[in-house]
């Protein structure tokens, strides 16, 4: 007797047997481990060159510059040696270190402030109701796209002691040529390339200002409330997570301020000697450790006190925009859940 008669039914020819229960058909789930498996093939052949230039241009020669910072390798001999903290001791007892990361503290407090307010007040001009007005945003970005090398070229021939445009100007009233380049004025030569980049501050304010609702400046106006009074008390807090974002990445940038002091050094003297004292910062400090005196493992010491000076002011910054930056929608509220009426 078949199975079919056993269970009181007949089984159709060409029908198929009906899997056992708790077992799974075979299509579906391999359909979708090849749906999967493709899609992680998919991922990693994106990511793997990220991921394997991360591992060979930051983690490594991170890792190997730690290593060096424990060392007294000059970048040559063989024979290196492990000295433990001395490098870092010597940071902090170096007159000239000191005086370097002195000196680039002022360079960072009078730049950063200088680059905001210029970017804001130029992103304000443009964000009036002109004609061409799209020329003139234009006119004011160029500047920031224009390469740092090629920029700082232009200024030390602008600012030339003897065939610069500047003295040029001068000697058109009278005034006698002026050594731009050298103390006291190279200070406030790299102050002035500084804000020739003010375009891109001025860009990402000017987006700020185009995200404030207008209704609010219209009640403003309706209100009787000046232009200075809406600009402080609309404008400003609203812009306000604009410019804590310009105040950190400023800050970081003026700390590891390199390349224009290369290229606007004094042409009279040679090497690195060349750079005027009050232009002698940070970075300026440590190449002269790597190239003139070969200390890899004290100009590496130098670079991870300059990393920690950096997390440890951006902290400090943190901590201090409490209560003076102003979010549209505050990042704890939004995650909690919102009530409906009646405290439901």
């Amino acid at each position: 007797m078949s199975t079919g008669q056993l269970t009181g039914t007949t089984a159709r020819p060409g029908a198929q047997t009906p899997a056992p229960a708790g077992t799974a058909a075979a299509g579906p789930p391999r359909r979708r481990r090849s749906r999967t498996a493709r899609r992680a093939w998919a991922f990693y052949a994106f990511t793997g060159p990220w991921v394997l230039g991360f591992l060979t241009l930051t983690a490594f020669p991170l890792g190997y510059a730690l290593w060096l910072s424990f060392t007294n390798s000059d970048g040559l001999s063989p024979n290196t040696r492990f000295v433990g903290l001395d490098n870092y001791k010597e940071v902090f007892s170096d007159a000239e270190t000191l005086h370097s990361l002195a000196r680039t503290g002022v360079f960072t407090a009078l730049t950063v402030p200088l680059t905001i307010v210029a970017g804001l007040f130029l992103a304000v001009l443009v964000n009036q109701p002109i004609r061409a007005r799209g020329l003139f945003r234009t006119l004011l970005y160029l500047p920031a796209v224009v390469p740092p090398v090629g920029a700082a070229l232009t200024f030390r021939m602008i600012f030339d002691r003897d065939s610069g445009a500047a003295n040029g100007l001068l000697d058109l009233f009278g005034v006698n040529g002026i050594a731009w380049l050298a103390d006291p004025y190279a200070r406030w030569v790299l102050i002035v390339l500084t804000l020739w980049g003010v375009g891109n501050v001025m860009i990402i304010s000017l987006a700020g200002l185009q995200d404030i609702p207008r209704e609010l400046h219209e009640a403003a106006r309706v209100d009787g409330a000046s232009f200075w009074q809406s600009f402080t008390r609309i404008t400003l807090p609203l812009l306000s997570p604009v410019i804590f974002f310009q105040v950190v990445t400023g800050i970081i940038a003026a700390l590891q301020t390199f390349a224009p002091l290369l290229i606007s050094l004094d042409p009279s003297p040679k090497g690195l000697a060349a750079v005027p004292e009050s232009n002698n910062l940070f970075m300026i400090h440590v190449l002269d450790q790597y190239l003139v005196d070969s200390r890899y493992g004290y100009a590496s010491a130098l670079l991870w006190v300059l990393f920690l000076i950096i997390v440890a002011v951006t902290f400090l910054v943190f901590k201090l925009s409490k209560g003076a930056v102003f979010y549209s929608v505050e990042p704890e509220r939004a995650k909690t859940k919102p009530r409906t009426i009646g405290g439901a």
